[in-house]
């Protein structure tokens, strides 16, 4: 791909936020955090309350419309958290515009919407970031590592679990939640960063069986999901996903258990090792004590990570984490795991483009 943009090495990165809800805190407080080489230039959001909290929040410059955002502003890169089925769209009429692309996760609730994105971002020579801040997880980060220099050998069973809790009243607290065009279920919206673990630290999926239903919340799509997974590297495993723990969240963990090391890496939020034993002893070892941490003084600490690279990516002094082709990894197994559990069959990866 053909990059258009020049590196920003002579001003702050200036970002512009399109949609000021819950999520959109979170980047606020982050680029807040970089300030000294960033700032938010511009908000959006159709929702008058929210955008003037946001515009009071940060001093930037406010637009009821995505549109008029392009028009009246010169952001280097344009931050999508809107409900999750609105990416595809809005990261096209950004990429179109020839500036920079950045979407909270899902980056799409549908296959073919991620594979657009992609194109249309590589057609216009401009980025595609997909955040994926939980990567920058000091557990995660070592546990990477341990399987990037092999201290598994080979890797038998991995099992990933998210036990959490969402009354009724969070999925009636806006339209879009709970739908399948603008939010997708358990799967994809509150443990996509869970099933992004499966490829990142495991590596490329053979296949998947899947099983969904929706038990007890009002809503369109899955409240509940299992999924048997098949490695190419010959692993076996599963994830276990629930929003009906009783009575609030109680686990979110992955655990790898391979022919020379297990390891599991549980808490709430995958923030606490649990347990980690090798038959060969390691320099990292020593950090497994200080790498957890309390779930309730680090939601959202991922966040300034992530912007940390985004930022040294903007300004030509690194190369993207997770971009477009990296977020369709994630999509791509989301997508097998919906398609399992709809038609009752294996689903076999890569899926066809």
């Amino acid at each position: 791909m053909q990059l258009h943009r020049p590196p920003v090495t002579d001003r702050k990165v200036r970002f512009a936020i399109i949609g000021c809800g819950r999520i959109a805190q979170n980047h606020f407080e982050a680029i807040a955090k970089h300030g000294e080489r960033a700032e938010v230039t511009a908000v959006c959001d159709v929702d008058p309350a929210a955008l003037a909290r946001a515009v009071e929040k940060t001093g930037a410059e406010g637009f009821a419309s995505l549109s008029e955002l392009l028009a009246r502003s010169k952001p280097d890169c344009v931050v999508l958290t809107t409900p999750s089925g609105l990416h595809p769209r809005q990261a096209i009429e950004v990429a179109k515009a020839g500036i920079d692309v950045m979407t909270e996760k899902p980056m799409a609730t549908r296959w073919h919407d991620g594979l657009a994105m992609v194109r249309a971002c590589d057609e216009a020579g401009v980025r595609l970031f997909v955040v994926k801040q939980n990567r920058r997880n000091t557990t995660l980060q070592l546990l990477k590592q341990a399987v990037d220099q092999g201290r598994f050998g080979r890797l038998y069973m991995v099992n990933v679990n998210v036990f959490w809790s969402r009354p009724q009243n969070y999925y009636d607290s806006a339209a879009w939640r709970g739908t399948w065009e603008f939010d997708g279920g358990a799967f994809m919206n509150q443990a996509s960063h869970y099933v992004d673990l499966l490829d990142w630290v495991c590596g490329p999926v053979e296949s998947v069986m899947a099983y969904t239903g929706t038990l007890a919340r009002n809503i369109e799509v899955e409240d509940t999901g299992v999924a048997a997974l098949k490695w190419r590297n010959g692993a076996m495993g599963s994830i276990n996903v629930t929003m009906l723990t009783y009575p609030k969240n109680m686990e979110g963990s992955i655990t790898i258990l391979g022919e020379k090391g297990s390891v599991r890496v549980g808490g709430l939020a995958v923030n606490e090792i649990q347990h980690w034993q090798f038959d060969t002893p390691h320099a990292m070892d020593s950090q497994i004590a200080d790498a957890s941490y309390q779930t309730t003084s680090v939601y959202g600490f991922g966040h300034p990570l992530y912007y940390d690279n985004v930022i040294k990516t903007l300004r030509g002094e690194a190369e993207p984490e997770t971009d477009g082709r990296e977020g369709l990894k994630s999509l791509e197994l989301l997508i097998a795991m919906y398609l399992s559990a709809r038609d009752g069959k294996r689903v076999n990866l890569p899926l066809a483009y």
